[in-house]
């Protein structure tokens, strides 16, 4: 059987037969913000379906190819859909990416999502810098034997999203005349949203937005030594005394609004990395 480094270099050489590129950045792309993969210069799409040990997204949103080419004239690899744990991938399999990405040569990982507001000083289409998370999945994608060669068995999580990213990119916005917010990400299992009761909790606890994704995806990067960066565009708002039933549709066309925002402003990020 093979070990979780064997797959690692067997996917990333594969890709490497299709993309000799070395990117420098890996850019997940979460629900309704593909749009951001078309300003890429491409250089080659591969459907996961196509690389070695990769799963296959089942989320109707979400495309399911890895975009390789420049942004901003930065080297880049971009997943265009991710994983989810709710997909039924146990967690070092929607998390299996990153390891490849990594091996890919990037240096940098920005991590964006859909996600539900609870702060209540937040408006659809906000986009929220991730400054810190907290991880309710009930899961964690470092549980088993460690490989040190991938990572140190227990990294440290004091800085899970680098704060010289986080003020670059709040600078960045600034200039562009583009509102940001700064808080904390909860991610939680899924598929179902929440209750009444449990947004309370969430928010009693620090979050200020929630989704089902980035959290495990940036455990592994800083397992890997990579600078993250997480932004999160709010797509509903999930305000305990005035919830609505979820209306996917609109979810999706305010997704769309916030990716145009994200689309100004991370390659605007991504020209001032040094």
């Amino acid at each position: 059987m093979l070990g979780l480094a064997d797959k690692i270099g067997d996917a990333a050489g594969s890709i490497r037969e299709t993309w000799k590129g070395e990117p420098r950045v890996g850019l997940i792309l979460g629900t309704g913000l593909g749009g951001l993969a078309s300003q890429i210069e491409q250089e080659a799409i591969i459907d996961y379906g196509d690389i070695p040990h990769f799963p296959t997204s089942t989320v109707e949103s979400h495309a399911g190819q890895l975009v390789c080419g420049n942004l901003a004239g930065v080297p880049i690899v971009a997943m265009e859909g991710r994983f989810h744990y709710y997909e039924g991938y146990s967690m070092q399999q929607v998390t299996f990416p990153v390891r490849v990405m990594k091996a890919l040569g990037i240096e940098i990982l920005v991590v964006t999502n859909a996600a539900g507001g609870m702060n209540p000083q937040y408006e659809l289409g906000d986009l929220m810098i991730i400054e810190d998370q907290i991880n309710l999945i009930g899961d964690n994608p470092l549980i088993g034997v460690n490989d040190d060669k991938l990572g140190t068995r227990f990294p440290d999580m004091c800085e899970p999203y680098d704060r010289g990213l986080i003020g670059l990119t709040r600078t960045t916005a600034l200039n562009l005349g583009l509102k940001t917010q700064q808080g904390v990400f909860v991610a939680v299992a899924g598929p179902n949203l929440e209750t009444r009761a449990e947004y309370r909790m969430l928010r009693l606890i620090g979050a200020d937005c929630v989704g089902m994704s980035t959290v495990p995806e940036c455990i592994v990067a800083k397992h890997a030594g990579l600078r993250t960066l997480g932004i999160s565009i709010v797509t509903d708002m999930c305000l305990p005394d005035s919830l609505e039933p979820v209306d996917l549709p609109k979810i999706l066309e305010v997704a769309a609004i916030g990716g145009k925002r994200l689309s100004q402003l991370i390659p605007e990020v991504l020209k001032k990395l040094k």
